[in-house]
């Protein structure tokens, strides 16, 4: 069976749905494909079911302090995993079916529920049918990686950020293997759901690609909730323990076996690329398994496109709604925009968060820029006083011959949120000035910034 559509849109992550719209409205007959929930990794295993239980886990540790802030509250305070997760579920769910039904809705646009694999460049098999297109956009996403690296991953059972949105108990001890973003995120969470939580990092540091300094302070605020961190580890073995897992460990310091009751592993993700047909497209690869794109996102086969985490150009919800952004606009509105305007910005969603944007510290001086570095802690931000949240501090590099904002590294309370102030005067390529010679409102976060930028050193 043969079916006729002007585009096809493979995978309804972040990039896909919107571009499916846009091509729509535009009076193509498009078909989007899916093989499993709608939504893709944000709505079903990441952004949205995560920070609903960060949300959860913010609540119990508000709970848990609330003696220091004159609060009593009746005996010690419970968390109901069931209920949690329930919640969690009823948000992401919910909003899964939202975007399923808006698609279906939508005019000119035919969901096709199945896993999609190319035929030609041309076209897409799903199933019996095969779907036909001259334009082809593929959004598939990513997946947790489990590398065979790791000895004895194959003797035990383990989660991954995926599976462990199904878990509805607080385990006794979770053992996290990876110390970067997904790991410390659900490392901080569980331990304020009540478990023990060991996070092993084979680098010498957390999160390697964040300066030494954001890295010693992040480090300082998950181990003062009481987790554990084994920094080093360079062989990292795995084998049946007495409680459940034991994980063996190379490290410079401490105990060579840790031993937990689950285990979740966290190094990092993979392009769902490797089942898609893509060499009987021509569609090219790179080592790892990502499309490769041009500063368009287009690949190396006329017509066919590729947005999101499977192109390697990004690992977020923002990048790839941006990506589609990108797409539409040089295909639909004559706007000629480019991946390499966009600046880099993300955050690390611990409490307090880790707002990041442009380069880092590192970064700047390893390119040979004239740097000047403002920085304040967070103990001198009196909304971070108020609220008794003084870990952390706020960071601002400048080049010195431009007088731009080279990037930025806001690690406290409102950081996330913050950060956003300095990265809109990085896209207008505007002195730090503009910002130094505001007067913001007080008592707030971002009031420091100007106080910051007044105080900048050579680095």
């Amino acid at each position: 069976m043969s079916q006729r559509y002007d585009a096809i849109v493979i995978g309804t992550g972040q990039a896909g749905p919107a571009l499916a719209a846009r091509l729509a409205a535009a009076g193509m007959k498009v078909a989007i494909l899916e093989r499993g929930k709608v939504g893709g990794t944000c709505v079903n295993t990441g952004c949205i079911p995560t920070k609903t239980l960060i949300a959860s886990a913010a609540v119990a540790r508000a709970a848990q302090r609330a003696a220091e802030f004159g609060i009593a509250t009746a005996g010690a305070v419970s968390v109901d995993m069931k209920k949690v997760k329930a919640r969690k579920d009823e948000i992401s769910g919910g909003t899964s079916r939202d975007n399923e039904e808006w698609l279906r809705g939508l005019e000119n646009v035919t969901l096709v529920k199945g896993h999609a694999r190319f035929e030609s460049p041309r076209e897409v098999r799903v199933g019996d049918a095969v779907l036909s297109a001259e334009k082809i956009f593929i959004n598939v996403g990513g997946r947790a990686a489990t590398p065979a690296s790791i000895g004895g991953l194959g003797e035990v059972p383990f989660w991954t950020n995926s599976s462990i949105m199904e878990v509805d108990f607080v385990p006794p001890h979770l053992v996290i293997i990876g110390g970067s973003y997904i790991g410390l995120e659900f490392a901080q969470m569980y331990r304020r759901f009540g478990s023990a939580v060991t996070v092993i990092e084979m680098s010498p540091r957390l999160l390697a690609r964040e300066d030494p300094d954001v890295s010693e302070a992040i480090r300082a605020i998950i181990e003062n909730e009481g987790i554990t961190v084994r920094t080093n580890a360079k062989c990292i073995t795995l084998e049946k323990g007495p409680a459940g897992v034991r994980a063996g460990v190379d490290c410079q310091e401490g105990s060579p076996r840790i031993d937990g009751s689950h285990l979740l592993l966290a190094v990092g993700r993979i392009p769902n690329t490797s089942d898609l047909g893509l060499d009987r497209a021509g569609v090219r690869t790179d080592p790892r398994g990502y499309v490769v794109v041009d500063d368009q996102l287009r690949t190396n086969v006329e017509n066919i496109w590729a947005l999101g985490d499977c192109n390697g150009r990004g690992a977020f919800t923002h990048t790839a709604y941006n990506d589609f952004e990108i797409v539409a606009a040089n295909l639909l509105d004559g706007d000629p925009r480019r991946l390499t305007d966009r600046i880099e910005t993300y955050a690390l969603f611990i409490d307090p968060p880790l707002g990041r944007a442009g380069m880092t510290e590192t970064a700047a001086k390893a390119a040979g820029k004239r740097i000047l570095v403002g920085k304040r802690p967070m103990t001198k931000v009196k909304r971070a006083v108020e609220k008794g949240e003084t870990q952390g501090f706020m960071k601002v590099v400048v080049d010195a011959d431009t007088k731009q904002i080279l990037g930025a590294a806001i690690l406290g309370t409102g950081g996330d949120e913050v950060v956003h102030t300095i990265l809109d005067v990085m896209y207008a390529r505007a002195p730090y000035t503009l910002i130094q010679r505001a007067m913001h409102i007080h008592p707030t976060v971002s009031e420091l910034l100007p106080t910051v930028l007044g105080e900048l050193q050579p680095a």
